[in-house]
């Protein structure tokens, strides 16, 4: 009952709520709440022999209704957590495998990349090798103008001398006729003798004639003969200027291009420490033979001072066999990579949690990850040292290689090589494999020095851009 007073509207349930407990009121205020909205319900249930039925407060009512809005409100948030889980792991695998798809990509670039770089590298050491045949051609065809110059030179003296000697004897053969004839004038009073004096003198007139006038022309003949010759002698000298042009500009290129060479070789022994000095006596005490297009030029002169082409090309032929003499070394040191398929980098070179000990044990190589029979190449010139099972490392290979150095490749699931085979960088040595203590398909690179081990990723690192 509501009834309205000065101070405003009261209910008479406050009255009475008075005179409950505090349980009792809430749950009739809760009653009373129920009934604004649900009416009481009954629900019938007919049988052959009675008739019953069940009675729905307002507030079973609004439990019911409250169960059913959570059940189906957990439903649909159930509901979602599973579809978005779905798609973020759907979205997770796309995303990966998209990232895989594109560093496949990445790495079949860079090796095509490198591949190029190492056609490049050849064909530029073709054309340099064609480039000094062309200069030893030129070199030669320029000693052989100059040796002709010298026979033409000699030959222009011979005649001049020849021809300043027959004419100082027609000279002394005209005064000796001058003589003559004042001898005979002096004697008989004139220059008429008998029949045969004569006709004698005569006769050597007519012979010392004959061999002025041959004089004559031969004389004119070798002024013709010596302006020919002097005009050719001009015109070596000027291919000779030109060929040193040519030649210096030949070098000039070529000293460039065996600098640019040269400058990749050194960075790379330098930033894994190698003294250069030290590797070219190792090889040179290794390659000691003689011969060979790169011998040094050896051109007589006759005491004159040496050429400055012939110091030229002695000194780009020392530099060119010292380049030669790093790439052999660079050959016998494993700067190379083990690997020329798509792979993934699962342990690095350091302290690690062992994958099957659980304990903290130093890495002593790098593994490579990729699928079982991927080959496996070697990656420097050495001799086969082991090729079977060693506990751990179960099939492993091992190689000695120059100054030291020792490679090993381990957990292969097949051999290709024998023990105390001789190998090159890039031949096939075994397969990929999970032999030994192994979580899975692996390949286990080592490389030591002296028997201790270093990181390999500073070698393979280093020759990256010169390989």
């Amino acid at each position: 009952m509501v009834t309205r007073t000065k101070r405003g509207l009261y209910d008479a349930t406050d009255e009475l709520d008075r005179g409950y407990s505090l349980k009792t009121r809430i749950h009739r205020r809760l009653h009373l709440f129920a009934e604004r909205y649900f009416s009481e319900q009954r629900l019938y249930f007919r049988s052959d022999n009675a008739t019953r039925f069940l009675r729905l407060t307002p507030l079973r009512q609004v439990v019911l209704y409250s169960a059913a809005i959570l059940v189906f409100g957990w439903t649909i948030f159930a509901t979602a957590t599973v579809l978005v889980s779905s798609l973020t792991a759907s979205d997770m695998r796309d995303l990966a495998s998209t990232q895989q798809v594109d560093f496949e990509t990445r790495l079949e670039k860079l090796s095509q990349e490198r591949d190029q770089r190492a056609l490049e590298a050849q064909k530029a050491q073709e054309r340099f090798y064609v480039a000094l045949e062309q200069i030893s051609a030129q070199q030669s065809a320029l000693l052989a103008s100059e040796d002709r110059r010298k026979e033409l030179e000699t030959g222009i003296e011979v005649i001049q001398r020849t021809l300043r000697r027959t004419i100082k004897e027609r000279d002394r053969a005209e005064q000796q006729s001058d003589k003559l004839l004042a001898e005979l004038q002096a004697a008989t009073g004139n220059t008429a003798t008998s029949v045969g004096s004569t006709e004698e003198i005569e006769t050597t007139l007519d012979f010392l004639n004959s061999a002025l006038a041959d004089t004559v022309d031969q004389r004119d003949e070798m002024t013709v003969e010596t302006a020919r010759l002097g005009a050719k002698v001009d015109d070596l000298k000027h291919q000779a200027k030109l060929m040193r042009e040519k030649n210096a500009r030949v070098f000039g290129r070529l000293e460039e291009a065996v600098t640019v060479s040269m400058a990749p070789l050194e960075r790379m022994f330098e930033s894994v420490g190698l003294s250069t000095d030290k590797l070219l006596e190792d090889v040179k005490a290794g390659y000691s033979g003689q011969g060979g297009p790169l011998t040094p030029l050896a051109i007589s002169t006759k005491g004159a001072p040496p050429d400055p082409t012939e110091v030229q090309a002695n000194q780009l032929l020392k530099e060119l066999d010292g380049i030669n003499m790093m790439r052999i070394a660079a050959e016998r040191i494993p700067f190379g990579f083990p690997l020329k398929s798509s792979y993934r980098n699962t342990s690095g070179y350091g302290w690690r949690k062992h994958p099957t000990s659980g304990k903290m044990r130093m890495h002593d190589g790098a593994d490579y990850a990729s699928k079982t029979g991927t080959p496996i190449y070697a990656t420097g010139e050495g001799v086969v040292v082991h090729a079977g099972w060693a506990g751990g490392y179960g099939r492993v290979i091992k190689i000695r290689h120059a100054m030291g150095f020792e490679t090993r490749y381990a957990h292969l699931s097949k051999i290709r090589v024998k023990k105390g085979q001789r190998v090159s960088r890039g031949d096939r040595i075994g397969d990929m494999g999970n032999s030994g203590r192994s979580t899975g398909p692996h390949l286990h690179y080592e490389v030591r020095i002296g028997g201790k081990s270093v990181n390999p990723t500073t070698y393979i690192k280093a020759a990256r851009n010169v390989f």
